[in-house]
């Protein structure tokens, strides 16, 4: 009996699986990352190692999906305003990355192999493009992504993925073909402003009460339909007006970011995107050609030493020169060392023009994979080289986690919150992601589960659905937001008591719905002054009242503030300044000041005939 085609379906899903379920564990127990063991899997099954796929390229549109839904999800921890903070690395880091980049690699193709200038200029600006998809996996894999290297990262990134449109313009400027019936200029960019204004538009006004109405109805998987619905309609809109597909999804995402929705929907769409972009990253170890590799090696080899220290150097210089860190800049540079997919995308686009020969896109497409599948070595060294010893992994149990409290940060800060409530047999749940921080807790006592707080699934593992009341103690203002407002959203049932950095921190607090702040250092100040004045010699009674009168000018100065939307300006009335000492002699001068010469006479003023200098009294 001839099997039927939707058998071959079926075992062709399976070979699919069954790569994935074999390489991946491998790959991560030999500590070498998920990555890495899907390229390793699509370099076994493709047409170049065992032939069970003939035709890699219809895999990787497919796949491309997984792209698009990874650029989604990242768009949804972003709202506008922090988009907006980033817009100084996203311009000014990531124009000076594509362009420095490009232009130094294009030496290569163009003195060392002795290619034209245009398609060496091509291929320079296309290694350029990192690859999204693969560094923003690898600090999600590492919890990197909220990290300080994570976002220039990423602002970089956002950049390169901009700047594909004018370099596929610049394709056709170069092509010695001419093409009729394109649209003027002009025209072309009316679309894409167009498009781009359509998807705000309908992401500010609409999405909201699409999504309200749709969960009204209590139907989880038509919430799920709708999800990847939006997404695939802004990406298919992107498309369609010239734009990149990542670009529309990412701002569907972003425009999201701030619905009350937006942790539902990136639940909905994690189980889909994870096996795309695994799909994704099969699809290029296909494209791996063995036998190319073997014959031009030396080449190859050259390129990708080439390429990889240009490119570091050149991110950790700007990033440098913009004052970061070594270690932010290091690791950002590491991970932005490889050349992307949208590089793929350029070279048939430059082949299609006969801008460059089938040949180099074919070598060029080599060299990408290889600057890829190098990535993950190379961010593994990024901890020694940023002279920061990475911490111990370290597995996440909850198994007997049921208190009616739970504490996120275990620190000094929250130390001492437990220290309150442990005496009176509540019942605490504490988590904390550094290690060491465990490990020296348990030695007095303290069973502190590891786990991240700014993870929804981590919350709901340590019984945030469950508590009364969730105290957010760690030291990072930003995660301290990040942890409020995903709280607020999953667990409106909990009280939420929030551990303020200063002033301006705690307004925001406020405003994103915080049930109690408290800034970190007001109450141990308090305390220090109050111990001052007594060492003064005031009595009892007036330190009571001084401090309970510094306590009311605090209370009524923070809701002046937040009156008039968290200006820090606000109620300065309230504060105690010492006044600036203006120079005055201790008593009126008995008789008028002479001038002992008729320049001194000239130049002296009324004021400075009545008055002395402070220091000296007058005549």
């Amino acid at each position: 009996m001839a099997a039927s085609p939707q058998a071959h379906v079926y075992v062709l899903a399976l070979i699919f699986l069954g790569a994935a379920v074999v390489a991946v564990p491998l790959f991560r127990r030999l500590r070498l990352g998920s990555i890495l063991g899907y390229l390793a899997a699509g370099l076994v099954i493709g047409p170049f190692g065992l032939g069970l796929f003939s035709d890699s390229t219809s895999v990787m549109h497919v796949s491309e999906l997984g792209v698009v839904l990874f650029l989604f999800v990242i768009g949804l921890e972003l709202n506008p305003s922090r988009l907006w903070d980033m817009r100084r690395d996203i311009l000014v880091l990531g124009t000076a990355q594509v362009v420095l980049s490009g232009l130094l690699t294009m030496l290569y193709p163009l003195l060392v192999v002795g290619r034209s200038w245009q398609s060496s200029l091509i291929a320079g600006l296309g290694l350029a493009l990192s690859s999204t998809a693969l560094v923003m996996q690898l600090f999600g894999e590492r919890g990197e992504v909220q990290q300080p290297h994570g976002q220039k990262a990423f602002a970089i990134l956002l950049m390169q993925d901009l700047a594909i449109v004018p370099l596929l313009a610049l394709v056709a400027l170069l092509s010695p073909v001419h093409v009729d019936g394109g649209d003027p200029i002009w025209l072309s960019a009316a679309k894409m402003l167009g498009g781009v204004a359509a998807v705000v538009l309908t992401g500010r006004y609409l999405l909201n009460p699409f999504f309200r109405l749709l969960a009204s109805s209590g139907a989880q998987e038509v919430m799920t339909a709708a999800a990847l619905f939006v997404v695939i309609a802004a990406a298919t809109l992107m498309t369609y007006v010239g734009l990149s597909a990542a670009l529309g999804a990412f701002l569907a995402g972003v425009l999201l970011a701030e619905s009350s929705y937006r942790h539902e929907l990136e639940a909905d769409l994690e189980p889909f995107r994870g096996l795309l972009l695994g799909l994704f990253f099969i699809s290029v170890g296909m494209t791996v050609d063995l036998r190319l590799i073997a014959r031009n090696w030396p080449l190859l080899l050259g390129a990708l030493v080439t390429l990889t220290v240009i490119k570091t150097t050149v991110v950790y210089g700007l990033m440098r020169l913009l004052s970061n860190r070594h270690d932010v800049a290091i690791r950002t540079a590491l991970h932005l060392s490889q050349g992307g997919e949208f590089g793929f995308v350029l070279f048939s686009t430059a082949v299609a023009a006969k801008v460059m020969v089938q040949e180099q896109a074919t070598l060029l497409v080599a060299l990408v994979t290889l600057s890829m599948a190098l990535t993950p070595l190379l961010a593994a060294l990024a901890p020694r080289l940023s002279r920061t010893r990475k911490a111990p992994e370290r597995e996440e149990h909850f198994e007997d986690a049921c208190g009616s409290v739970l504490v996120i940060g275990f620190g000094r800060f929250g130390q001492i919150v437990c220290q309150l409530l442990l005496p009176e047999g509540i019942d605490v749940t504490i988590i904390d992601n550094n290690v060491k921080m465990i490990e020296a807790a348990e030695r007095f006592g303290f069973k502190v589960y590891y786990g991240d707080g700014t993870r929804l699934d981590v919350l709901r593992a340590a019984g945030a659905e469950r508590v009364r009341l969730i105290c957010v103690c760690v030291e990072r203002q930003e995660v301290a937001n990040r942890i409020l407002e995903l709280c607020k959203t999953s667990f409106p049932l909990a009280r939420l008591y929030v551990r303020a950095f200063d002033r301006v921190h705690a307004l925001e607090l406020v405003d994103h719905g915080a049930h109690f702040q408290m800034r970190e250092t007001f109450e141990s100040a308090i305390a220090f002054g109050r111990a001052a004045l007594e060492e003064l010699g005031l009595s009892q009674e007036r330190v009571a009242e001084v401090e309970e009168d510094t306590r009311r000018r605090d209370r009524e100065r923070f809701a002046l503030q937040l009156q008039e939307g968290k200006n820090p300006l606000a109620g300065s009335d309230k504060l105690y300044t010492r006044p600036v000492p203006r120079p005055e002699p201790f008593t009126n001068p008995q008789r008028q000041g002479v001038a002992l010469n008729p320049t001194t006479r000239e130049e002296e003023t009324p004021e400075q005939n009545t008055k002395g200098d402070g220091d000296n009294p007058p005549r």
